[in-house]
Formats: structure tokens, C-alpha cells, sequence
């Protein structure tokens, strides 16, 4: 009667354009990550117990981590020239979208703490 979700999320990061790029991909069960691959680790990690074992599996397999390794050129960079100019397209220089609130404390009385939300905005650093 339950219901059970099983995700896998990938992600590229690139830095320098391709001159250096990092390929991660997520298994997620149940909104826990239970292990991901790392292309600078190179293997799968285990983040839970049972992520852990799963790892150990997929790591004893020569040929699916060779073609996760690949990834980074065959998935990442391949792709970079085809996605960048509309991932890029007029984000030349976008202000950030900045909201101030209350947070309320369980332990503290009193009006809360401020939080500090800083979002869409280009390049990544404020």
C-alpha cells in the first residue's frame, strides 16, 4: 500500500568551459541518496548502509565502471557544445532575487531567526 520512488539524477559540472569537468550521478530511494558515482572519485560511494553494499557490487565490475568513467567525454563534454548557448543565452549578468524572513525557533522564544535567501542570479558568485 505504500508507495516507493526510485531516481536517478545526473549532473555535469563545468569548469573553465570543458577544461575541466566533473560527472556526478545520484540514486536516490525514497528522497534518500543512497550512493552516487563521482567521476573524480571514480567509483561508486555508498552514502547509507545499504548504499554501501550496492557500491561494492557495481565497483566489482570492470566494464560498467569503464563506461561510467567515459561518461565525462562520451555524455559531458560531447553535449557541452550543443547545451551551453541555450543554458547561456542572455545570462550575461542577471542581479540576484534577495529575500529577508523570520524563521521561528522551537527552543528560543521570540520572533525567530532572519534567514537570507539569494537565488537566480549569474555568475555564481555574490
Amino acid at each position: 500500500t505504500g508507495v516507493f520512488q526510485f531516481m536517478a539524477k545526473s549532473e555535469r559540472q563545468f569548469i573553465n568551459g570543458t577544461e575541466r569537468v566533473r560527472y556526478v550521478q545520484r540514486f536516490i530511494y525514497n528522497r534518500e541518496q543512497y550512493m552516487h558515482f563521482d567521476s573524480d572519485v571514480g567509483k561508486y560511494v555508498g552514502d547509507t548502509p545499504f548504499g554501501e553494499i550496492q557500491a561494492r557490487y557495481w565497483n566489482r565490475d570492470p566494464h560498467e565502471l569503464e563506461h561510467r568513467r567515459a561518461r565525462v567525454n562520451t555524455f559531458c563534454r560531447k553535449n557541452y557544445e550543443v547545451f551551453t548557448p541555450f543554458s547561456m543565452e542572455s545570462r550575461d549578468e542577471l542581479p540576484p532575487s534577495v529575500s529577508i524572513s523570520l524563521v521561528p525557533s522551537s527552543s528560543h522564544p521570540g520572533p525567530g531567526r532572519p534567514l537570507c535567501s539569494v537565488m537566480d542570479f549569474y555568475p555564481k558568485e555574490v
